[in-house]
């Protein structure tokens, strides 16, 4: 069973509220700048998240990372004397509950930044109305290149782009005598990701795409889609996938005896993917921005402390999701104390371009720049061996 703690969830609308986006954010000679989200008091931020659906390890893990950075910082007194109320509304991974999210948080909460937004196609069913309402979109929880490109004032990402990872992908199994490429990835936005990325690296290297699968997000039977695969003799197969249907995949690769190479992105990396007992994921490749950590490891003291704060708060040991999440929620936090008491998303958005030279306690460096807000650049190549991951190279790119 997942575990999340909520904070609560139910609120009034701000006495600040007035319009959204920053050009109606209010200023004269005699007033302090009304603030969408911004009180004497307190700053808001929401998220849409997947707590119950097909990526709700993501979402789960990712909150409870945030939260403890959050409640740290409410304990210590606040930013700037405000304390952090964050909003969490769970979409299930389902695009009509994503809306209705983004609508109360943006239109109801009066939101000043949302944070950790899981799923490509959730965001991008309301990107557009949350940056024409001045809402920044801060390291939503997808590769999606939409999320970074084309840039925009308001987005920034800290994590790998699903396209960048295939696509290094790719090019290293290429040049490792891979010949016969494969699909099998999510009939969605970020399935087609996968597949283009596939498709323009192939045409670099000169090869072609051997055979494509695709299938619903909630699909549980992948037979078909193996002995498609199998019989196009298919040697390595990059996946467009989450971690349920992931593992069902492996799982049917290997009671069929398919013996390609998977190779997958942040999406589809995952301890839970690793944990199979059937040995399903051993040899399983991901390209990813950070790894799986294990207790065993000689991790660093700042590391350890977290781990077991983690473990004392929510039972069990923390993923990459919760790595994610709380560096996340130590970005803003870094952001909105240099952004100063007279906070603005103006001045939000120029501290956070103002992060140049930023390392996490997990070693991941991460920066930003007035011209670039996608604070990671280069891959990480991980693979299963005995339920473990392992990396194998680093600063990987195509």
């Amino acid at each position: 069973m997942f575990k999340v703690v909520l904070l609560s969830t139910i609120l009034t609308l701000a006495a600040c509220g007035g319009d959204s986006g920053p050009a109606s954010e209010a200023k004269n000679e005699q007033e302090a700048p009304i603030v969408t989200g911004v009180t004497d008091t307190e700053i808001v931020l929401g998220t849409h998240s997947d707590l119950s659906g097909g990526a709700s390890i993501w979402g789960v893990g990712s909150i409870n990372g945030a939260r403890m950075r959050f409640d740290d910082v409410n304990a210590a007194g606040g930013i700037h004397g405000r304390q952090i109320r964050h909003v969490v509304e769970d979409t299930r991974y389902e695009v009509p509950r994503a809306i209705q999210a983004a609508n109360k948080l943006i239109n109801r909460d009066k939101i000043f930044a949302m944070v950790l937004a899981v799923g490509t196609p959730t965001n991008n069913a309301v990107l557009t109305q949350q940056l024409a309402a001045g809402v920044p979109n801060m390291f939503p929880l997808t590769g999606a290149r939409a999320m970074g490109e084309p840039h925009h004032d308001l987005k920034f990402t800290q994590r790998g782009i699903y396209y960048d990872e295939i696509r290094a992908g790719v090019k290293y199994f290429a040049e490792r005598g891979k010949e016969k490429a494969c699909v099998i990835a999510h009939d969605s936005d970020y399935g087609q990701e996968i597949l283009e990325a596939v498709q323009d690296q192939l045409a670099v290297v000169g090869q072609e795409l051997v055979a494509v699968s695709a299938h619903k997000p909630t699909e549980t039977e992948f037979t078909a889609s193996i002995i498609k695969l199998r019989n196009a003799e298919c040697d390595v197969v990059y996946l467009g996938t989450v971690h349920r249907d992931t593992i069902l995949v492996l799982e049917t690769a290997r009671k069929m005896n398919f013996d390609a190479t998977f190779v997958g992105q942040n999406a589809a990396y995952g301890q839970v993917v690793a944990d199979q007992e059937s040995g399903a994921a051993e040899g399983y490749h991901c390209f990813v921005h950070m790894v799986k950590l294990y207790k065993d490891d000689d991790l660093p003291e700042a590391v350890v402390k977290w781990w077991a704060d983690y473990e004392d708060r929510f039972g069990e040991e923390p993923g990459l999701p919760a790595m994610e999440g709380y560096r996340a929620a130590d970005l803003i936090v870094l952001a909105l104390e240099k952004s100063g008491p007279n906070l603005t998303r103006e001045a939000f958005i120029e501290a956070m371009e103002g992060i140049t030279d930023y390392t996490d306690i997990f070693g991941y460096k991460v920066a930003f720049g007035p011209d670039d807000h996608n604070g990671v650049n280069e891959s990480i190549l991980s693979v299963v061996e005995n339920g473990r991951w392992k990396t194998l190279a680093t600063t990987i790119s195509y």
